[in-house]
């Protein structure tokens, strides 16, 4: 076990939880009942990336980002642990496309529940966070926004959300 990925780990964590706060406190119409909230809430403080610490995930993880090499297997093994990851965690919107194996179906998109998609913006958040940037986030999405394969509605509700988070950051720095 790497000490530098569990700090990685526990950070990230904390500052999951620090956007969730932000959004419970200056965005609190994002959140259409307190049973979601409370869902979100334990979603962003306590459940988020437990995964992380699984042995098919930890490890590969642990070598890739803080190992000596990245060699052709240390590489693979990240792939099989990402994709592990975003098969196990419903806040990443991998986790909701459906690949049909019937022909002619293809692949479908599938709406994302609101309290997943406020934890990935969180998650995605995180960074800023990290960072100390909160503006980060907005070109950070711009930047992956095309390439994400995401279910029209939801990406509706994502960019309402972030529209809603750059208002109030602006009115916060007024």
């Amino acid at each position: 076990m790497s000490a530098k990925y569990d700090e990685y780990i526990l950070e990230h964590k904390s500052n999951v939880t620090k956007a969730f706060d932000w959004l419970a406190k200056n965005c609190p119409e994002i959140f259409p009942d307190e049973g979601i909230k409370s869902l979100v809430e334990w979603q962003c403080t306590s459940a988020h990336d437990q995964s992380k610490y699984e042995n098919d995930e930890y490890h590969a993880y642990d070598q890739y980002f803080y190992g000596n090499n990245r060699s052709y297997e240390v590489v693979q093994n990240f792939d099989y642990a990402w994709l592990q990851h975003i098969h196990k965690n419903p806040h990443h919107w991998q986790y909701w496309i459906l690949v049909n194996d019937e022909s002619g179906l293809g692949v479908k998109y599938l709406e994302i529940p609101l309290n997943y998609i406020i934890e990935m913006i969180c998650d995605w958040w995180s960074f800023s966070w990290k960072s100390g940037n909160l503006y980060e986030i907005f070109d950070w999405y711009a930047k992956h926004r095309d390439g994400m394969k995401i279910h029209v509605d939801s990406q509706k509700k994502i960019e309402e959300i972030l529209n809603l988070i750059r208002t109030k950051l602006d009115d916060e720095n007024e």
